[in-house]
């Protein structure tokens, strides 16, 4: 074997020397940088997949919360459109009322015009009368002065 190796121009010493220093390489870098590396990788691992369950977490939590919150919406809309109807009902409810007092009130000015107007005519029918009286009373002391002479 040592004939073979010799044949190929390769030194076996040499050989055995490069083995043992590529061995304790090889052990060197995989205990300083392949497991460290590893441990890194893993530990990143860990973190993506903690963040991946945080966003899904957080993606259910807003989902929840827009359902929520639509709920919110929906009441509050149904609610005004309540408070709506039922301040369209009071409204028409008060102008009904206030129609009706316009009315009275006005019923009541036309009846106090009525009377004054019944007061007015009554007391020209008096005055009316009054000269009258006193025209026929004129006329008769005329009548009575013109047939003593």
């Amino acid at each position: 074997m040592s004939e073979l190796l010799a044949v190929f121009g390769v030194n076996w010493k040499l050989l055995l020397a490069q083995g043992i220093n590529f061995a304790l390489l090889l052990a060197v870098l995989s205990y300083f940088l392949y497991k460290p590396v590893l441990r890194m990788i893993d530990e990143r691992r860990e973190k993506i997949a903690e963040g991946v369950k945080t966003a899904e977490a957080a993606s259910l939590r807003l989902a929840e919360a827009q359902k929520k919150g639509d709920g919110i919406v929906g009441d509050a809309s149904r609610e005004a459109e309540t408070l709506v109807k039922t301040a369209r009902v009071r409204a028409e409810e008060k102008s009904a009322e206030i129609v009706k007092s316009a009315e009275a009130q006005a019923q009541g000015v036309l009846s106090d015009a009525a009377a004054r107007a019944e007061e007015a005519k009554r007391q020209a029918i008096k005055e009316s009368e009054k000269e009258i009286t006193r025209a026929a009373m004129l006329a008769a002391e005329r009548i009575l002065k013109g047939t003593s002479r």
